[in-house]
């Protein structure tokens, strides 16, 4: 006889005594404590965050059901996560699951949180209707109120309320709730982040009079006219009043995000006022027209970003200020939408787009990206009729919450669960729920369902077909298809998104420009989400105090995934990472031409959907050597959206123009005078380059070395390495060693992803390289100059492949030194390699940088529109970045000179490379260590002057580097010039 399954194995079970789900809403007795929007404000809302009694037993019979002795047990804050806080740990997995794939059934072994807390009930309820509600929960729970069973539900990310009355009594009252860890909702809960548990969002009471309010459903068009719907218990009627101005309907969006207040007041049948419920409500409409999206009748472009709640100490328990952090720094960069990855978020949160203005596509909790490691998706549970209603309850309990909000433009089905008859009948009672909003599911690949086609990552000639929309597509998925073919009626009968596009992994991502480029080419295109918004560090701090972010298998959690929770645009304390900036500038608002640099004429372009370009000003600047030697102020002209006007710049001086365009007036997310984007050109100049007086050269050579003495400096030359050992001026030292040719970088998050570039190119032994002496020649043509031309070969072990380099160095007897580099490649060599330059290393006094170049933030070839040209000046510690998981890091691009000196301004100046990057630490260091804490700091700087650097791409997930930004193994020739700086 089969054991029937416990309610936390039975899919079929989504919920036991949980009410039917609803918009979210608080009640009020009257209008003015409505107004305020503020639940606390609520004399019938109850707070029940805080500390709770704890106990985490190893299994659910170990744990029993109330009453439980509780003598010996901890606390613990509710909100959490009860990983977080020492009871367990953290485990990390992206696609496996972590217990055995046997649906429904999960370990025995299953942690059970059980909690405990008494609450007080206000003698004001005495008769009226008491609601328990939880706003999330993980991943599955009883509830009992004075050991009395009350309910039970699943779906983590979901709320789950309770009608608790009857068990209540006047006066104290205990709630008991039992968590399991694993249940058959986990199965559908396989999002890329770390696995928590616990009640780690809020726990009220509401009080509910006699006849009160059971859901409310607005509906406000941009015609103007305002629906209501409305549920009531009880015999009554609801009146409607709403707050705002009179006259024409202003309409919402994210660039003007204006809402009214509506106020529900419900009489009961004698007309007596019972309660008052608000609702923001934004005037809007979301039309799909042909192939077009459109959002008030405008085809919208979503610059967007996927978006996981965390945080680094309290993980998926956010607060209210952790949301608007977030939502402000993503306004703040140009970003407009969020993808809600891979479930809906906090209800606050879509009070806060409401209130900011930012779009969201509204993701159900639903993924099952496990079972991609059996072949064709075996065992699907989305293809599983016994799996309908649990896949049907989320989208459900998510809709009925959410679909009141204006910042709602589409729903999402999930994400990464296949796609199967589970999909389709959600699909349906989605347009039966909300006829409003389109349904997004990528998984959909030839959108038989869903309004919009979606793509993760496609490469860009794929765009560029769907752009052109004449020729198939030909297509691998992941999902059981596999490969296949999209044809031009397919692909152009929709509108197509990236719901991901750009992996944000460590550094990088490279390559944006050439997706926006696309992306504004095309009306079809409504935009693009980048992968993701934030690293999932758990913060840690070694014994001496030190901060440092834990990622998967820190916490002992096998399997896992290691830093690929790591893999956001800021870092988990929130600190804008270099990708973050780039983005910023891709997406920018207002974009710039130059027509003529001499005239300072210029054309911009409004790329906003729907307001005028005059809440910006526009503050241009000339830049001399570090300097503003000329600026002004001029009003932006009131250009409407996706219009173009000309300009004239009135700078006159020799500089570096830069145009700023910034907040004419503060708002609820940036301070007047923000940047939201910029331009920049130069009008020509030249630098008075340092006098140095020249003096005559001494030489004297010997077998292995060569001594070169001048007035102030001397060198000395390894003839038997080939290499430049001793370089001093009056007596101190300029170098360590060098310079010489280096091809490795270490590897990035990027180098290491599905295509493992690194791979090949460690495989090929770059990082292993030797150097070999052949020839070396010394040539005198004068007193003041000498010529050394040295002939190596670098060559890796095991294989027969070379690079064939020769150095000449030219030393000159004012001091300077001119290193003339060409490179053959011989043999099978490796097709790409990280980079060709120089390694030196210099004295740990040169911290002072200084340079003339792209800045001040790190930069790649394929990642460095968002940084200016320009004077810069940073110490060492300065220009390192310090990636989650440490990498190569800290470049500057586009510079004309550089120099390193100690605090009294003596040092070594570089020109003639259009990269540098400096360090502590080797390029090995960065490779084989785990976390930037571990890093031991050499006792010498590691400078590079690079030639070429290979792009950055976003292969970690995304695409490799575009074919032009990858540094093929090639000829090179390039000519750096060296000299001493004295103060």
């Amino acid at each position: 006889m089969t054991q029937a399954l416990p309610d936390w194995e039975n899919p079929q079970l989504t919920g036991r005594g949980r009410r039917p789900p609803r918009a979210y809403f608080f009640p009020y007795p009257n209008a003015d404590l409505a107004k305020t929007l503020e639940p606390h404000a609520s004399p019938w809302f109850l707070n029940l965050n805080g500390a709770w009694k704890f106990r985490l037993f190893p299994t659910v019979a170990e744990a029993g059901d109330p009453p439980w002795e509780t003598a010996n047990w901890s606390t613990l804050p509710v909100p959490s996560n009860w990983q977080m806080h020492g009871h367990g740990h953290p485990h990390y997995t992206n696609v496996p699951y972590p217990f055995p794939v046997h649906p429904p059934r999960v370990p025995t072994e299953n942690p059970t949180g059980c909690y405990l807390r008494d609450f007080v009930l206000p003698a004001s309820w005495q008769g009226m209707t008491v609601w328990l509600r939880f706003e999330g929960v993980d991943s599955a729970f009883h509830v009992w109120v004075n050991d009395q069973p009350v309910g039970f539900s699943k779906g983590s990310r979901l709320p789950a309320e309770f009608d608790i009355t009857s068990a209540l009594r006047p006066g104290r009252n205990t709630l008991a709730v039992r968590v399991v860890q694993w249940s058959d909702g986990s199965y559908l809960e396989d999002q890329d982040m770390w696995w928590l548990s616990g009640i780690f969002r809020d726990v009220y009471l509401l009080a509910r009079p006699t006849v009160h309010l059971t859901d409310v459903r607005i509906d406000a068009p941009a015609t103007g006219e305002l629906r209501v719907h409305t549920e009531l218990h009880g015999t009554g009627t609801v009146e409607t009043e709403l707050l705002g101005p009179t006259g024409p309907r202003r309409l919402w969006s994210a660039e003007d995000p204006f809402l009214y207040t509506l106020l529900l007041k419900v009489r009961d049948a004698q007309g007596r006022l019972c309660e008052v419920v608000p609702q923001r409500v934004g005037f809007r409409t979301i039309e799909i027209r042909g192939d077009r999206f459109l959002i008030n009748g405008v085809a919208v472009k979503l610059k967007g970003v996927n978006r996981h709640e965390w945080h680094p100490d309290r993980g998926r328990a956010v607060t209210r200020d952790d949301m608007l952090t977030d939502l402000r720094l993503m306004k703040q960069h140009n970003i407009n939408a969020i993808r809600t990855s891979h479930y809906p978020d906090h209800p606050a949160f879509y009070d806060l787009c409401d209130e900011l203005g930012l779009y969201v596509i509204d993701e159900c909790d639903l993924e099952t990206h496990g079972f991609a490691f059996f072949p064709g998706w075996r065992g699907l549970v989305t293809d599983d009729p016994a799996w309908e209603a649990g896949c049907v309850d989320r989208l459900e309990r998510m809709i009925a919450r959410d679909r009141n909000h204006p910042c709602v433009i589409m729903w999402s089905l999930g994400n990464e669960a296949g796609f199967g008859r589970n999909h389709r009948v959600m699909f349906e009672r989605a347009r039966q729920l909300d006829p409003s909003r389109p349904v997004h599911y990528e998984g959909d690949q030839l959108a038989e369902c869903a309004d919009v086609l979606s793509r993760m990552y496609p490469p860009l000639d794929h765009l560029d077909k769907l752009i052109a929309g004449t020729e198939p597509i030909e297509e691998t998925s992941q999902y059981p298809i596999g490969k296949f073919s999209i044809t031009p009626a397919q692909y152009t009968a929709k509108p197509f998104v990236m719901c991901e596009y750009a992996h944000a992994m460590g550094n990088g991502p490279g390559g944006l420009l050439e997706y926006w480029d696309r992306i504004y080419r095309s009306d079809r295109i409504i935009g693009a989400f980048v992968w993701e918004w934030c690293d999932h560090g758990v913060r840690q701090r070694t014994p001496d105090g030190r901060e440092w972010f834990a990622y998967g298998g820190d916490f002992g959690d096998q399997p896992n995934d290691g830093n690929y929770v790591c893999d956001g645009l800021v870092f988990p304390d929130r600190r804008p990472s270099p990708g973050l900036i780039e983005l910023k500038k891709v997406i920018e608002p207002i974009h710039t031409e130059l027509l003529d640099p001499g005239s300072g004429r210029i054309r911009i372009t409004n790329r906003y959907d729907f307001i005028n370009a005059d809440h910006l000003t526009i503050e241009w600047s000339v830049n001399w050597q570090g300097t503003v030697v000329e600026h002004g102020v001029l009003p932006v002209p009131k250009l409407p959206p996706r219009q173009s006007t000309e300009l004239t710049i009135p700078a006159s001086q020799p500089g570096l123009v830069l145009v700023s365009y910034r907040l004419a007036q503060d708002t609820p997310w940036a301070a007047r005078g923000h940047e939201l984007a910029w331009a920049q050109w130069e009008r020509p100049f030249s630098e008075p380059r340092p006098k140095r007086p020249t003096g005559s050269l001494r030489v004297n050579d010997t077998s292995t070395r060569l001594e070169l003495t001048g007035p102030h400096h001397r060198w000395v030359f390894d003839k038997v390495r080939a290499l430049l050992a001793v370089w001093e001026v009056r007596n101190h030292p300029l170098l360590r060693t060098g310079p010489r040719l280096y091809f490795w970088r270490a590897p990035t998050d990027n180098d290491r992803g599905f295509a493992n570039i690194a791979k090949v190119w460690r495989a090929a032994f770059l990082n292993l390289l030797q150097h070999r002496t052949e020839e070396v020649t010394v040539v005198q043509p004068d007193s003041t100059s000498a010529r050394i031309v040295a002939r190596t070969t670098v060559a890796p072990p095991k294989w027969d492949w070379r690079f064939d380099a020769e150095y000449t160095y030219t030393f000159y007897g004012d001091g300077r030194l001119e290193l003339a580099v060409a490179v053959t490649p011989h043999g099978d060599t490796p097709p790409s390699v990280p980079r060709v330059g120089l390694q030196l290393t210099l004295p740990l006094q040169f911290d002072r940088v200084r340079w003339l170049g792209r800045g001040p933030g790190e930069s790649y070839v394929d990642s460095k529109q968002s940084q200016r040209l320009g004077w810069w000046q940073a110490t060492v510690d300065e220009l390192y970045t310090p990636y989650i998981r440490p990498q190569e890091n800290g470049n500057r691009t586009d510079v004309r000179w550089v120099q390193f000196t100690d605090p009294t301004g003596f040092g070594l100046r570089a020109e003639g490379v259009p990269n540098f990057s400096i360090h502590r630490f080797t390029p090995d260091d960065f490779d084989v260590t785990r976390h930037a804490h571990e890093l031991k700091p050499r006792d010498h700087l590691i400078l590079h002057l690079d030639h070429a650097h290979y792009g950055l791409g976003s292969n970690s997930c995304g695409p490799e580097p575009w074919e032009w930004y990858r540094l093929r193994t090639q000829p090179w020739r390039f000519t750096v010039t060296l000299e001493p700086v004295e103060p």
